[in-house]
Order: C-alpha cells, then structure tokens, then sequence
C-alpha cells in the first residue's frame, strides 16, 4: 500500500483529500503543520502532498528539509498561484504545483503522474550498463546477455565500482579504499589485480576492463 504524507493546515481541505485517498486504498499520514510535518516524517513514505501556506513556516522550507534527506516526490497543493512561487518550487525539488481549488481526480492524476516518473526512474538507477552486460543492484547480480555471471562477493564489488564510474580510471588506491572491509577483511594489492584477472575471465571480455597503466583501471563502454 502507497503512503502519502498529506500537511495541509485547512481541516476541510484535508479531511477531503484523505477521504478520497483512503478510498482509492492509499495510506495517509496528515499534518496540520510544520513543526508536526517534521515529527511524522519518515523515509518510507512515496509522496507527499505539501501546501505552501503553513501556520508555523513556508512549504518551501520543508520540501528543502524532505530533499536534504531523502529525494521523496514532493507535489506542491497551494492557493498561491503567482509564477514566482510555482517556478520556486519545482526549482527547488518540487515535482508538482497544483493551485486550489482543484478537482480530487486531478489530484489523484498527478500522484500517478509523479509516482510513474519517479519509480520509473528508480528502475533505472537500479539497473547498470556496459555492452551486453547488465548489474541489477537490488538482485546483487550481473548478466551478460540475459544469462547470470557468477561472482564472488569480492568481484561484484569491484565490478560495481567500476561499473558506476564507467569511462572514468580509477586508480589502485581508490580501489582498494572502496573495497577495504566489505566482507570484513582487508584487500591488498595483489588480491586487486588477482579479482581483476578473475573478472575479466568470468565476462569473457579481456577488453572491457582496460588497464591504465601505473595508474589503474577503466571500465570501457
């Protein structure tokens, strides 16, 4: 069930939103205020549905709060509908900016909207790429043409740093400080260039890995 995080300061208002949300089988958490908005968030939440007008502070300061945490889609619910403000707020995180009075339908329209965007993107970042083979992070597992390569922890690791700075050198001290202690146990230099050699056998591709030499190593797309 998706969560919403509702902070609306105008009790009819609210009381309409969450009934229709509740209805449409979503979980609300509603906050009448700043101060309360701050006491009940928490990183699980998907969306939040954030009114610019608060009681105790600006919407503006807290989607800057939520962003600085955690990059939660922000939809901005507001009588204020000058250029300055809606401009303001999607330049810093807003997702949306939606002016009241508005229809329940097109409210729940643009949270379909923000969440398709957003977990559309999630999937992406969740997915790395080189040629024909792929990482899926969320798995901890790396494919070549659609078929599973076995790797150590250790490997997929090493892998995966360099898979996240493709076409980027790294060098051998960056390396071995990014694999220090993830299985609880040191990497030297050797151990380095041995998990290299391993790698680029289990992709069968001597290529792809390119040794910079004296440097360290690069991943080419």
């Amino acid at each position: 069930m998706l969560k919403i995080f509702l902070i609306e300061d105008d009790e009819t208002i609210a009381l309409g939103i969450k009934t229709f949300l509740l209805r449409n089988s979503y979980k609300v958490i509603h906050a009448e205020n700043f101060k309360k908005g701050k006491e009940l968030f928490k990183t699980d939440i998907d969306i939040i549905l954030l009114d610019l007008n608060l009681p105790d502070g600006s919407g503006f300061d807290f989607c800057r709060y939520v962003k600085g945490i955690k990059d939660i889609p922000i939809i901005f619910i507001t009588i204020r509908d000058d250029e300055c403000d809606i401009i303001k707020g999607l330049d810093i995180g807003g997702d949306d900016y939606i002016t009241k009075p508005f229809k329940l339908s097109v409210l729940h329209s643009r949270i379909l909207a923000v969440l398709r965007r957003t977990v559309k993107q999630q999937i992406l970042d969740d997915i790395l790429w080189c040629g024909n083979i792929k990482m899926i992070k969320s798995e901890t597992k790396v494919y070549k043409n659609n078929i599973e390569i076995e790797l150590t922890i250790g490997e997929y690791n090493l892998f995966r740093q360099l898979l996240e700075n493709k076409n980027r050198t790294l060098t051998r001290g960056v390396l071995l400080q990014k694999l220090w202690d993830i299985d609880g146990e040191f990497v030297n230099d050797n151990t380095l260039s041995v998990a290299i050699k391993r790698l680029r056998q289990k992709l069968t591709n001597n290529t792809i890995i390119k040794t910079v030499r004296g440097i360290g190593y690069r991943l080419d797309d």
